[in-house]
């Protein structure tokens, strides 16, 4: 969903003409990973981080392109609401001091907007969901200028035929209904880039799906959605509803949803986006000129974009991407479970925590996916989200323990040394995941620290504006929330 498209209406000729098309990528997809066409070198890493946008006072502000006009650095870009923007961070190598490059980048670039947005009045956000977010602030009017979002908000509607329907039973409960896809806005999040060769994509993506539950599970930060306090990553349960296409009626019939764990262990990367073809309806069936098998006859590498934009209105939380570039293909696993937030070096510490864990579980001569069950792994990402760091989580040799058990036990020394094999330098090693260490020693994330706060602070609205304030002070102070006070 990176790309622009135009506003337009389709017709039903368009949706037969995109489903062939899409299906020949997918045949030429299929040619590629069998004659080995894809750029292999060593792993890289990316991210992708929305924000939240705020005033003086805390409240979310609607000015998305009054900010990006301001900061106009080509790493930075739109998001679904006008409270929200994103900030791109290029791949780049996961030996020796890339964790430090890593976190002085993301402090330099976040550094640099923050000053830009505030002489037009607007402050960035590092939070899963916005404390001081009301229903008020997510009407059809907050959607992004954007005609990318807009269309998609159109189709989303369209395919589902009646308003969202937003149901979150958590501490509080939540019960309500929009007119708009606008909500998903809330929904701000951390991403993880990780290229591969086709030939290991499987084993990173399975170890990914894997240890989703635990990376939930630390890193909660998304404990309010409009003034109740619902998940401790009650993100998670509120993106699979705002993109939701199906009616009770096919949910009821089995129907997949777009924001989709998925159901299986895969073989290839292949098995991804033939199910994407196979079990999900075009939003967007926007057709380009390029035919892909003339592009690859005739010795070039084809964009397939029917198959890329396909896959991008498909929500997985560990999603497979096909891009070209610089003339090479390549593939990766963008992994999106996570929040933004709560500081850049939390930030870090979560990107530590995981290329290192997945280094080690996708070369594992015994891989966990092979002892534990999907349907178990899924489970572990809702318990995850729902309870952070007080969930209990299933880990095979282990059974069912708690969450930060599984961590300091199990999961921390395999990051540490997958790091190492990187070529990650102790000290940064020891600092990174020390944080990790931390939160569970403390019991204190962002979800835990944001609960704690509001509660002391009155537990309104108020009192969730004042600890916004305070979030925003100690987020630019760069500590790690465990030492948060």
């Amino acid at each position: 969903m990176g790309r622009d498209v135009p506003a337009m209406v389709f017709t039903g000729e368009d949706r037969r003409r995109y489903r062939d098309k899409i299906r020949r990528s997918l045949d030429v997809f299929s040619q590629m990973l069998h004659e080995s066409r894809f750029e292999l070198r060593r792993p890289r890493a990316g991210l992708e981080i929305e924000l939240n946008l705020v005033d003086d006072r805390g409240e979310p502000t609607m000015k998305s392109d009054e900010v990006l006009a301001a900061i106009a650095e080509p790493d930075w870009g739109p998001e679904l609401g006008r409270f929200n923007v994103e900030m791109n961070i290029q791949p780049q190598g996961l030996y020796r001091d890339g964790s430090l490059r890593l976190e002085e980048s993301i402090r330099d670039r976040l550094n640099r907007a923050e000053e830009r947005a505030a002489t037009v009045g607007g402050h960035l956000v590092l939070v899963g969901i916005l404390p001081t977010l009301r229903e008020s602030d997510v009407e059809v009017s907050s959607l992004s200028t954007n005609a990318r979002y807009r269309l998609l908000n159109e189709q989303i509607l369209a395919a589902r035929g009646e308003d969202l329907h937003i149901e979150i039973e958590g501490v509080e409960r939540l019960d309500t209904y929009a007119a708009s896809v606008t909500p998903e806005a809330a929904c701000t999040s951390l991403q993880f880039h990780l290229e591969v060769a086709p030939s290991e994509f499987a084993a990173h993506w399975n170890a990914a799906q894997a240890i989703a539950g635990p990376q939930v599970a630390i890193a909660a930060n998304s404990p309010f959605l409009f003034g109740k306090e619902l998940w401790r990553e009650t993100r998670i349960r509120l993106f699979e509803q705002t993109t939701d296409t199906r009616s009770e009626e096919l949910k009821a019939q089995g129907v997949r949803p777009r924001v989709w764990f998925g159901e299986r262990w895969i073989t290839s990367a292949f098995d991804l986006f033939e199910e994407n073809v196979r079990y999900f309806p075009a939003l967007l069936p926007i057709c380009d000129q390029e035919d892909p098998r003339e592009v690859l006859e005739s010795g070039g590498i084809p964009e397939m974009g029917e198959l890329t934009l396909h896959n991008g209105t498909i929500y997985r939380w560990n999603r497979p991407v096909y891009a070209v570039v610089d003339g090479m293909p390549h593939l990766r696993v963008e992994n999106r479970v996570l929040p933004a937030g709560p500081s850049v070096a939390d930030i870090t510490a979560n990107a530590a925590f995981y290329y290192g864990l997945l280094r080690m579980l996708a070369a594992a001569e015994r891989p966990v996916w092979t002892r534990m069950s999907f349907a178990v792994a899924e489970e572990n990402l809702l318990n995850a989200a729902r309870y952070g760091l007080d969930a209990h989580l299933y880990w095979p040799d282990l059974g069912e323990v708690p969450a930060v058990e599984l961590v300091c036990r199990r999961l921390l020394p395999l990051a540490d040394q997958g790091l190492e094999l990187s070529g990650v330098g102790a000290p940064y090693r020891d600092r990174l995941l020390g944080i990790i260490e931390q939160r569970c020693l403390t019991a204190r994330n962002g979800a835990t620290w944001q609960v704690d706060t509001a509660r002391a602070l009155g537990g309104d609205h108020e009192a969730l504006r004042r600890m916004t304030l305070r979030y925003i002070e100690y987020m630019h102070t760069n500590e790690p929330v465990h030492l948060w006070d």
